[in-house]
């Protein structure tokens, strides 16, 4: 199970950390994904870290976001720097265990999801 935290409304520029905590799994060896769904959008990949730590990230966040894991407590955290209008959305954390490198972006692909949290971001 996973379970997103974190969200809320925040001005431009102003930063959010979203937590996804996990359990009933071997976390440290799974591929952990943030996406997000803005309303009357598809879900869109936003950020991903690999059970090497290995991370990608969409074009349009780099630089402001940042993914990372603590396998001690089973969690993975997206930190979100300046944040813009463009970001507001629900934002989900997925889990899958065996990924290859072509499927890390593509939603349909992870196994586990999150509830989501919604991220609002006022001009």
């Amino acid at each position: 199970q996973l379970q997103a935290s974190g969200g809320g409304l925040v001005q431009a520029g102003g930063s959010l950390r979203l937590s996804c905590a996990a359990s009933g799994m071997s976390f440290n060896r799974y591929t952990m994904g943030w996406f997000r769904q803005a309303p009357g959008k598809e879900r869109e990949f936003v950020a991903v870290i690999r059970s090497s730590s290995i991370t990608y990230y969409l074009d349009s966040v780099k630089g402001r976001f940042t993914i990372s894991r603590d396998n001690a407590k089973n969690t993975v955290y997206l930190q979100m720097n300046n944040l813009k209008p463009g970001d507001t959305a629900v934002y989900y954390c997925a889990a899958d265990g065996g990924l290859i490198l072509s499927s890390l972006s593509d939603a349909h692909a992870y196994d586990y999801w999150g509830q989501g949290t919604l991220v609002t971001v006022s001009s």
